[in-house]
Order: C-alpha cells, then sequence, then structure tokens
C-alpha cells in the first residue's frame, strides 16, 4: 500500500521493553530511492536527541494504533550514535553506526531498502576507515523533512513546492513526491515520480524535473484523503504517456 510518509511523523516507536520516541524523519537513498533510516526522537523539546534506526531492525508497522515496533532495547536504541541535527549525515556516522549494531554498510552489502530486508553482519575483520574531516555528509542521502518546501523547478519555470513523499510500504520505496502547485491559484497537489526527477539542489533550495510546467500544471489531481490506487495510478501514466514502474 502507498502512504504518506507526513502521517509517518510522530508514530511512537516500540522497543522490545517499552516506548522509546517517535518517529520525526525518514532518509533515503536519491540513487535508488530505497528508504535508509528512520529519525527516531528520543529526547524531549528541551533536550532533543535523535537517533537512526534501520529499517531491518523494525518490524510490520501497526498502522492503527501508529506504533513502529523495533526489535531492540531502549537502551541499545538510546546509546547507538546520535546524529547531528544542523548537519548533514556524514559517511563516517554511518560506519560508526554500522559498527555499532555490528550490521554490514548496505553499500557493500546490496541491500535493497526494503524494511524487513536482511543485511549480513559485519564481516570479522572488518576495519573502519579513519575519520574524515569531510563535513559535506552523503551526497545522495535526503531527508523527507529537509526537502519539503523545496521548490519545484519545470521546464519553462518553478512551479509549486515539495509538500510530501509516498511510499510503498511493503517495497519501502519512494513511489511518488507529492507538489503542491501553488503557482496557480487556488492550486492543487500533483504527485511526480522518482524517475522524472533530475537532481536536487542544496544551494538553491530546489528540485528539477524533466516536466513542462504545463504538463504539471495539467497533470490528474492528487487528494491525500484518498488513497493511490492502481486505477489512478493507470491514468496518471497514461496522462503522460509514460511507462509506469509496475
Amino acid at each position: 500500500m502507498l502512504r504518506s510518509v507526513k502521517s509517518i511523523y510522530g508514530y511512537k516507536i516500540a522497543a522490545t521493553d517499552g516506548t522509546i520516541g517517535k518517529a520525526h524523519d525518514v532518509y533515503f537513498d536519491d540513487e535508488n530511492w530505497a528508504i535508509r533510516y528512520l529519525v527516531v526522537d528520543t529526547g524531549t523539546l528541551l533536550t532533543g536527541h535523535k537517533v537512526l534506526i534501520f529499517p531491518i531492525a523494525t518490524a510490520q508497522p501497526d498502522w492503527k494504533r501508529q506504533v513502529i515496533p523495533v526489535g531492540l532495547s531502549k537502551d541499545h536504541i538510546e546509546n547507538s550514535p546520535p546524529i547531528d541535527k544542523d548537519k548533514p549525515v556524514s559517511k563516517q556516522h554511518e560506519i560508526d553506526l554500522h559498527t555499532y549494531f555490528n550490521l554490514a554498510p548496505y553499500w557493500t552489502a546490496g541491500m535493497g531498502g526494503p524494511w524487513g530486508t536482511a543485511v549480513p553482519p559485519m564481516p570479522e575483520g572488518f576495519v573502519p576507515p579513519p575519520e574524515s574531516d569531510d563535513e559535506s555528509g552523503d551526497p545522495h542521502l535526503r531527508s523527507t523533512r529537509e526537502l519539503t518546501g523545496y521548490h519545484l523547478q519545470a521546464l519553462g519555470g518553478e512551479i509549486g513546492h515539495v509538500e510530501d513523499f509516498i511510499v510503498d510500504d511493503e517495497s519501502w520505496h519512494v513511489r511518488y513526491m507529492v507538489i503542491k502547485t501553488k503557482n496557480w491559484l487556488p492550486g492543487k497537489k500533483v504527485i511526480l515520480p522518482p524517475a522524472w526527477i533530475e537532481r536536487f539542489s542544496w544551494k538553491e533550495k530546489k528540485v528539477f524535473c524533466e516536466l513542462s510546467r504545463d504538463e504539471i500544471k495539467n497533470a490528474p489531481e492528487y487528494d491525500p484523503e484518498q488513497p493511490i490506487n492502481r486505477d489512478y495510478e493507470i491514468q496518471y501514466y497514461d496522462y503522460y504517456g509514460r511507462p509506469a514502474y509496475f
């Protein structure tokens, strides 16, 4: 089923020995749009302690109760390397995280991204590379919260901004970005698949796509109150005359 990322924010994280915090963000890899980490806020508004959880550590979410079970203890989660909220997640931090949980890095293990996909343990004798002074972060790791609000640059000019992301709760890949086309009052919401996104610009806070403004303006409207079903997706891809992912 396809779900809104925003709807997951605030879900309780249930460790093996009690609630540890709430889901705060989702990080995905923009090379294949697979979800890599769930950001968990284990602190309060004053203390603010955020950590990353691997998809492999989670069980099937309880969508009705808005709970995501995690097969780790509260101490195990609380003592994992915290992320710096003011900086991108560096590759060194990811290495530290994988070392702490004794899991081989997804970029060497061939992990595709689905929640529940097995990741092999760290190879025997594995030695992490020396720490780097590079603070630029992993260039392919994207925060859904960070990207929300970025302006969409289409062919012919700007049209609206990123408002949400739609994920497949079985494969845990991002299927669509939700765009609010506020440039045309009153505007509407439309969706764009990752394959049609060309690049992101941190400096300009923009997302660049290969579609024209008129194409996006006249695309089938997305209603967040209605689930995205296969009939809607067929209508959507027929409008653009492009092959679907399914």
